[in-house]
């Protein structure tokens, strides 16, 4: 897989101006092998990916991409789950540094910012490396509404709509551009959660049980986990539908 000498140092760039780390790093998430799909609503956030447990002797309540920044933000990280462990604690100090100085919640913008700042960090500096992990950031501004931001290795964050990652997601970002024509954005908290479901499960053309996924919900009451029975009523309210 060596490209030569550029992809020895992670700040030596490549003839064409790339950074052969960061194809790595972004390579090795696709190679986790698990897809995660957002998709903004009128007034929440849906987030919804595969959960894989590696060992049958393993607590499969351990085995998590969700995570709570704060009480009203969520994030989906998919990638090394211990990279992923560094970038959530390292947002999480973020949002707890601004709230101590300024007395209110960080912004997701600003979180996004920040959080994007120090990947970009890791790759300019040696004896670090671009950590192995795309951070979806969600929450419920209350200027701009719902938002969806993406951070990836490079540094690079941007909002969305909706969003797509892991293996297969093209096809899934494709099915997502006609949710959103369709929806507009407007569509409650229900269809929001069921029209990512079913964007999951048409990707993966497979029909899934609610203890192979997560899904979780950013509203105006802030951040949580859906438990099993919720999923399995989506679950069977979508194939009703079909």
């Amino acid at each position: 897989m060596s490209r030569g000498n550029h992809d020895r140092q992670i700040t030596i760039f490549s003839p064409e101006g790339k950074l052969y780390q960061i194809e790595y790093a972004v390579k090795s998430i696709q190679n986790e092998g698990i897809l995660g799909v957002c998709l903004r609503g009128k007034d929440s956030v849906c987030m919804v990916c595969q959960k894989k447990v590696p060992d049958k002797l393993q607590d499969a309540s351990h085995v998590t991409h969700m995570y709570a920044i704060t009480p009203n933000i969520g994030a989906l990280c998919i990638g090394s789950n211990p990279d992923c462990k560094v970038v959530v604690l390292q947002a999480r100090q973020i949002a707890a540094k601004f709230k101590d100085q300024n007395g209110y919640e960080i912004p997701a913008h600003f979180l996004a910012s920040k959080v994007g700042k120090k990947a970009q960090i890791f790759t300019q500096h040696a004896g670090v490396r671009p950590l192995s992990c795309v951070m979806h950031l969600c929450a419920i501004d209350d200027e701009k509404g719902s938002q969806l931001w993406k951070i990836d290795p490079s540094g690079h964050y941007f909002g969305w709509k909706a969003l797509a990652t892991g293996p297969k997601d093209q096809e899934a970002n494709n099915m997502l551009e006609k949710v959103v024509k369709q929806t507009n954005s407007e569509s409650d908290t229900t269809t929001t959660v069921r029209k990512t479901l079913d964007v999951l499960m048409q990707t993966l053309s497979q029909d899934i049980k609610p203890q192979d996924v997560e899904v979780a919900l950013v509203t105006a009451d802030g951040f949580r986990l859906l438990g099993h029975q919720e999923v399995d009523d989506h679950l069977t309210a979508i194939h009703e539908q079909d």
